[in-house]
Formats: C-alpha cells, structure tokens, sequence
C-alpha cells in the first residue's frame, strides 16, 4: 500500500490503563459457527449479605446465556472461553452481549489478521462470506456491503447496522462510516448475516457487524506498534490494557498518515479507542466507551470506465489546463454562484478537493442484576459527526449530533420446564442537523463560494422488541421475535439560484415531513444433530427507511422533491448447515433467498459527490455463502470465504428524460454494482517448535467477478484477481520489561493488476429519439471509479511491554 518514508514523524501518544472486574477475558469464537446458548453450571459467587428479618434471595444454579439483545446491544458471538465452572453470567466480560441464536453468522478472529500489517477494515472483513468491499471517499472509508446491501450506495455504509463493543456506531439516519476503524484496535469481529431488524432495527436489511476490542486483561500491559510501507504510509499505534480490582479497561490510539497512491490522495487521521467496565456491586456494572477520529484527507474525482483505462491512478493532473490523458476534473464557477463570469474545468490537485472530519462517541451503560436470572440494562451514546467535504463542484457542511437510548431486560429461566430466553427492550434516538452546501471556486485549498443549499432535518426512531429463544430439547432451539419502531423524518431544503453577474438571489424551498411504521418479525430452528453437524433455518425481515436528505435530490444531482421516497422492506429466508468434525476442520454453508419491496438504490448523477436515490418495487436477492477453515497438518492452515450473489429487479419501469420522457422495462435485469462472486483463499504455515519456532507466512488470493454498473445492463466493470504474499515472525521475550516481539512484511497485489477497486452505479441515458445510449457512450459516464493499489510493500513490527 504504500512508500516508506522513515524519517516522517507520526505519533500515537497515548496511555495507560487500569482495570477490571470481569474475570474472564472474551476471546473471538472460530469463525463460521452458530452458537447455542451456553450453560453455567455454577451460582454466583459473590452474594450481598442481607439483613437479618429479609429472606434471602435464591440464586438459580443453573443459568443460561441470553441471546444477543435487541436494541443497540453487541453482536458478538460467544467467546470461547466464555464462562468456565465456577464463573457466573455477570462475571464475563461481555454480560448480555451475546450472538443471536439462530442467525446466520461469523466471527473473524483476531489470529486471522494479527500477524499482518491490517491497514483498514478491507484487510479483514474479507475472511467472512457474504462480505463484500468497496473502496469510499477517503483512506479508511469503505463502502461495507453484508450480501450485497450497501454496494448501490455512493458513499459510506448503509443498510446494515455496527456496533462497536455492543455501543451503536450507526447514527439514527441509518449512516455509518468506516473512517475510525483501525482494525489494530480489535480483538474479534463479529458479521451477522441477512435482515435482522427484529434485532436491530430500522437500516438491518443487511445485517450487522459487531467490532469487539481487546479486554484490558488480554493486553494486561502495554505494546507499541508500526506500520510503513509504499506510498508514504507509517501508522504508530499504542495499546494499554489492565485489571485491577474489580475494574477492567483497555485504551487504544494510533496516528496514520500517507501519501496515497493516486494523485490527490494524501491523508493524515487518529484514532482513540477505550473501554472501561467497574463492577460496583456483585450486581451493578458500569461501561464507558469513547470513540474519537479525526480525518484530512485530499480526494481524487472518481473516474470514468474510460479515464480509469486511460490513467488509473490520475497521475500528471496538476491543473485541468494541461492535464494529461485521463484525468478527471470538475467544473466551477469563476464567481463562485453561477455561469455569468465562466467556468473553469479544474482537477482535483488544482480545486483542493478532500475531507476535514472529526467524530466523537461517547457511551455508558449501566446493567443491574435482580437476580441470578435476570437482568436490566440501560444504555446512552452520544455520538457527533462534524464534516467539512469539498469532494467535487460542491462542498458538504454541517455538524450532525445524535443521542440513542435503550432499555432493556432479559430473563433466564424455564417455561413449562423447558429453558428460556426472553427478552424486552425500548429504544428511542434521533438526529437533528443543518447542513450547508455551497459551491466549490476556483482558487485553491477549497475556496468556497455561494450557498447552493441548506437542508435543516430531523430524524427520530422509537419502538420496541420482544425476543423468546426457548430449547425444545436438548438438541433443538427455537428462536421468534419481533420489533415494532416508529420513524419521524422532517426537513426543509433550501436551494439557492443566482441570476446575472450580480447573482440576483432566488430560493426555492421543499418540505417533507414524512411518518413511517415498521414491524418486523422474526423465527429460527437451530438443530444439532450431533457434536459434529448443526443444522438452522430462519425466516426473517428487514426494513430501511431513506435518508431526509435522499429526499432533495433529483437524478441531475440538482435540490428538487424526491419526497415521495418510500421505505425498502425484504424477506429473507437462510437454511445452513455447520460441520466441525474435529478442532481441526470446520466446514459452513448457507443458501439464503430474499425478496424486496421498494428496494432504495443510488446511482452517480452528473454532479461529482452527489448522488440520486430511488425505489425499485420489486427485487429479488439470492444467493450461497461458503465457509472454511481447515488445519490440516501441524503448521498449515486453509482458510476460505466465498460468496455467489444472484440479485434481480423482478418488477422496475424507468423513466429517462432527454426532451420527452422515454420509459424501459428492468424487470430481469441484474441490479447494478453487485459482483456475482467473491473468494478470498489463503494457504498459511507456522512453524510451531524447534529453531525457527515463531516464523511463518501465507499467500492470499482475493477474486471479485465483473458486475454492471447501469441499470439496463449495458456497461460492466472489469473483474479482478490478486494475491497478496506474507511473512512473519512472533516470539516470547525472557525480560523484566518486555513480553512478545511481532514482526511481518507484506507484499500486497504481487503481480501488480490494476483493478477497479470501487465503481458506482451510473445512470443510463437516451438520444433525442429514445434510444438508449450503448456501452461506449456510457463508458464516459464520470463520478463512478476509483482504482485499486498497484503493487505495494508494508512492514511493521509490534513489541509487548509488562
């Protein structure tokens, strides 16, 4: 990825911790398994003393995990050293936090990624199927698609719902962005497959992704890292992780910067991550989390088909003047309003295109203990997204603060003697922001001219969730739930026209104040055969209402009513099986079928960074998810994650304008931006004792299979295969101050392939006479690509402190 500089200084700086009051440390569970729930076979051990007259209270001496909660719970999975003999449920570190019986899941384990030089969430997330990447506007930010849900939208990540230790990271208008992830920080991440709104709400059409940092216990020290390769890259990273007492915290923070390896693309971001939870009573426990990253970051204008064949990585686009072949530009307004003074066609170097973004997260949780089989919890996050984005001809600003709360219980017990699970939750959050856009001029560092638009809006959700997970028999689990949430979305659009050169001002304003209902139910079998085969069905449902500013936008990329926005809905129906028939091998397939109504689709407009949103009434999402993981000889591991997509509008009439109104049947036609198949491979050795004890490596091979990009299945973006080459070494240090010494390189895209390593939709368009326009027409389509990396060296190395 990228060019190392040595002498460039970048600091983490940051810390110490103190911890603890869970006893035992959450460690990721082997991916691609369901997990039922779990039996302690031990009442707790530290009972409050009670007054001599009060009867004492009962604990049960057998307790059950819960299923995964339903509000903004964790969607981890179970660790695999969860509660041992002699530990109560309140004593693990992650308490209620626990994966949903019955759904489809994975779990990628931090030994899949912790001896490589893991630069963003594209580095990891690939280890699970049904998990597909596509690179965004900056150079942590990815667009993350769970079966496809997000790769029609043009930016950040929509359509499914992240958790960040089980604190929510998805504001309430359904947005998420992948900028604060430094996979560095995380011990476990956990993807949840397929709608899950009965769980989590509005925007799960998808799923949901869990990232889990590491316990302060397993740090139980200090280490130091860094990262540098090709392209300028060097991340310093620092993590500090402790138990004391009944107090446990972990704090991360690491400082990234590099040059990026297409023009315009250089960026500079830090991260802060903590987690600290205090056991105040046997019963009461506290967790705070607080998240911090700030970006900048230049950005390159995506391309078209054609410039990305011509000049993939904007190489000689100093000024739009005397720009070389292939490079993208921008259109401005001299005057910084309208046309009346001129235009100038500028590139991205020559504009001072880029981001400048902070976040900041904060969040608290409280969870009591009535008893030894039930639990409350109530949970608040602060969260604020301030962004300052000049990515194209208009600049995006605006502060977007939201508050989500939770409460919910969960009972552990048995219903005519069979165990049971039940949960019940409320939530409430919302969002309210004004935002500006204004038009980028000329002059540089992105000077800012008149106001094109302010978008005042409010987005507020509320409802509730009932869960009941009850084992039938000592083999079969059943698994129903439902949700029911309210959503209110208000906005009102400015947009500003200017006339003449002394750009006379007019407004236009638009309203929308739209209500909506969803209820989403949810049922699940988990059977287990036997200790080898488990086998689960599940029939469920997803809903996504749009965004108050996809509301404004009309396909020219000008403010307009698009009000009439309704909300996508699918029902999806999984059936898989898991087969472990030793700690060696594990083996998962899934085939899923999902239909859609009023499917929300995106697509370029002609206005760089702007993008139009539509329904699509009917569609339908198939597709099979494969899993491997096999370590067939002491030292070697195979591990695999394919996915097959087949996605369809069943029913879709579109309407292109070019002097009249010329209609075209879509139905059949496949939906644009999904690859029909992805396979991450990788073949791995370590030698596990003797004189080179600690050495390893593995090879990686990545496949993602051409897709179209228009909606009349015209155009396709190519296809790519790579591989990537990696060596490690990791050993114990005998010392007074130091633990473990980790160090690796990675050779990323060996054969150096230039590749298409994110393409938004384009829309298609007609002549005079109705004719849509072919391939080579489309082909020029801009604001749609950026490429991948071309062949790039990292190295790094971490050092464990005591």
């Amino acid at each position: 990825m990228f060019r190392y500089h040595p002498l460039e200084a970048a600091s983490v700086l940051a810390l110490g911790a103190t911890l603890c009051a869970l006893p035992s440390a959450a460690e990721a569970q082997a991916p691609s398994t369901e997990l039922p729930s779990v039996t302690v076979e031990a009442p707790r051990t530290a009972v409050r003393a009670k007054p001599a007259a009060q009867k004492p209270r009962v604990r049960a001496a057998s307790v059950r995990r819960p299923p995964k909660p339903a509000t903004a719970p964790a969607v981890t999975a179970a660790p695999a050293d969860g509660a041992r003999p002699g530990e109560t449920l309140a004593a693990t570190r992650d308490g209620l936090n626990r994966a949903p019986t019955g759904q489809t899941q994975t779990t990628i384990d931090r030994s899949q990624f912790d001896n490589r030089p893991a630069f963003s969430v594209a580095d990891v997330l690939r280890d699970s199927p049904g998990i597909s990447i596509k690179q965004g506007n900056g150079p942590r930010d990815f667009g993350i698609s769970i079966r496809g849900s997000n790769a029609r939208n043009g930016f950040g990540i929509r359509n499914l719902v992240i958790f960040d230790d089980g604190f929510p990271v998805t504001q309430p208008d359904g947005l998420s962005r992948s900028d604060l992830i430094d996979p560095h920080a995380y011990g476990a991440i956990d993807v949840v497959r397929g709608p899950s709104s009965a769980l989590y709400g509005n925007y799960a059409t998808g799923g949901a992704l869990n990232f889990r940092t590491r316990p302060g216990g397993k740090i139980d020290g200090v280490e130091y890292g860094v990262d540098g390769g090709s392209f300028g890259y060097l991340n310093n990273y620092l993590a500090a992780g402790k138990k004391v007492g009944n107090f446990e915290a972990s704090l991360f923070a690491s400082d990234a910067r590099g040059d990026g390896y297409i023009g315009n693309s250089w960026f500079n971001t830090q991260t802060v991550n903590f987690l600290g939870t205090l056991q105040v009573t046997p019963d009461d426990r506290f967790t705070v989390k607080l998240i911090n990253n700030d970006l900048t970051t230049r950005l390159p204008i995506r391309s078209s088909l054609n410039q990305f064949y011509q000049n993939p990585f904007q190489q000689g686009c100093t000024t739009g003047a005397t720009a070389a072949p292939g490079c993208a530009t921008v259109t401005l307004f001299n005057n910084g309003f309208n046309a009346a003074a001129g235009t100038d066609r500028e590139t991205a170097v020559q504009a001072g295109l880029g981001r400048d973004d902070r976040r900041t997260i904060v969040g608290g949780r409280w969870e009591h203990d009535f008893d030894n089989q039930t639990t409350w919890r109530n949970q608040f996050v602060f969260d604020d997204r301030n962004i300052n984005q000049p990515t194209g001809s208009t600049s995006a600003i605006g502060d977007f603060p939201s508050y989500n709360y939770m409460s919910d219980v969960v009972r552990r017990g048995d219903i005519f003697g069979l165990d049971s699970t039940t949960y019940f939750g409320g939530f409430y959050n919302t969002l309210t922001a004004s935002s500006d856009t204004r038009n980028v001029m000329p002059g540089g560092n992105a000077t800012l001219g008149s106001l094109s638009s302010n978008l005042f809006s409010t987005t507020t959700n509320y409802g509730v969730r009932a869960r009941e997970e009850l084992k039938l028999t000592s083999a079969l689990t059943a698994v129903a739930g439902i949700g029911w949430e309210a959503t209110s979305l208000t906005g009102r659009n400015t947009a500003y026209s200017y006339a003449g050169a002394a750009g006379t001002t007019t407004t236009a304003i638009t309203t929308a104040d739209r209500q909506f209902q969803n209820t989403a139910p949810e049922l699940a079998l988990l059977y287990r055969l036997s200790s080898e085969w488990q086998v689960r069905g599940r029939v469920a449902t997803g809903y996504g209402t749009p965004q108050v500013s996809n509301l404004f936008v009309l396909p020219s990329g000008a403010s307009g009513n698009n009000t009439q926005l309704r909300t996508q809905k699918n029902l999806g129906y999984d059936v898989g099986a898991d087969w472990t028939p030793n700690n060696a091998l594990k083996l998962s397939v899934t085939g899923f079928y999902e239909f859609f109504k009023d499917e929300l689709v995106s697509q370029a407009t002609p206005l760089a960074g702007i993008s139009y949103t539509f329904n699509a009434p009917r569609s339908e999402h198939r597709g099979v998810e494969l899993a491997a993981d096999w370590k067939f000889l002491p030292g070697w591991r195979f591990s695999a994650a394919y996915t097959y997509l087949d996605e369809v509008y069943t029913e879709y009439v579109e309407n292109i304008t070019n002097g009249a109104v010329f209609s075209f049947n879509r139905a059949g036609n496949k939906i644009p931006g999904i690859s029909p198949n992805e396979l991450t491979a990788r073949l791995g050795y370590d030698q596990l004792s003797g004189q080179f004890q600690g050495f390893g490596g593995f090879v990686e091979v990545q496949w993602k299979d051409s897709f179209y990009m228009d909606n009349a299945n015209l155009l396709k973006a190519p296809g790519y295969e790579l591989v990537n080459l990696n060596l490690h070494y990791k050993t114990d240090l005998v010392s007074d101050y130091f633990k473990a010494l980790n160090l690796y390189i990675e050779v990323r895209n060996v054969f150096d392939r230039t590749y298409v390593a994110s393409a938004n939709n384009i829309a298609n368009s007609v002549t005079a006479a109705g004719i849509q326009n072919p391939a080579s027409v489309l082909a020029n389509s801009t604001n749609s690509i950026y490429a991948g990396s071309p062949r790039a060296f990292v190295a790094g190395m971490k050092i464990a402190f005591k």
